[in-house]
């Protein structure tokens, strides 16, 4: 019980590390778009992702996919780049219009992106063979969830507390908090090593 909780932290503080906000950002951007009627459709969205995330964890663990951290690293914030312009472009339009199965299969294909961006330190901290590993894994994946869990509801109670107390309309909050994520995320994108 007492490794479940080490690895189980291992994936709250990964998700909630302020130090490593792309997790964050794609989050919010991510929720955004919705609010607390649309709890269910994030659920899903967010478990996918995190199915996605667990998935690139444990091929890399198994060895079946091997990456170069400076290549993810670059694709990591162009995946939060995209979902951010996404909302932009959606602003305003109900969001049970789109689909759930292409958002989540974008979604499962971002949680891999991300996943592979974690993978090799992962492997670092991991010791046993890799189905001694396994257990580890579904712990910190548990992790993760319920980080991810929290900042959805957190940032579906700031979009509340906006839309309710300062009378902001869902698409003005979701402008602008998609144009927050991406000033934050060009940067990202524009100070990566690869371009040195």
């Amino acid at each position: 019980m007492q490794e479940f909780w080490i690895f189980f932290k291992i994936g709250l503080r990964h998700v909630l590390d302020i130090h490593g906000y792309d997790h964050l950002l794609f989050l919010i951007a991510l929720t955004v778009p919705y609010s607390f009627k649309d709890w269910k459709r994030v659920l899903i969205l967010v478990s996918i992702f995190t199915i996605g995330h667990t998935l690139a964890l444990l091929l890399s663990v198994f060895n079946i996919v091997v990456v170069k951290a400076n290549i993810v690293e670059i694709i990591i914030p162009i995946t939060i780049l995209i979902t951010a312009f996404f909302n932009l472009l959606k602003a305003g339009k109900s969001a049970k219009q789109e689909s759930i199965t292409f958002i989540g299969f974008v979604t499962l294909f971002f949680g891999i992106i991300h996943g592979l961006g974690f993978s090799n330190y992962f492997k670092t901290i991991l010791s046993g063979d890799a189905y001694d590993k396994l257990p580890k894994l579904l712990e910190f994946a548990l992790g993760i969830e319920v980080a991810q869990i929290i900042v959805v509801l957190s940032v579906l109670i700031l979009s509340f507390i906006v839309q309710t107390l300062f009378r902001f309309n869902k698409r003005d909050f979701t402008l602008v908090a998609s144009s927050f994520v991406i000033g934050v995320v060009i940067p990202l994108i524009i100070e990566n090593q690869i371009w040195k």
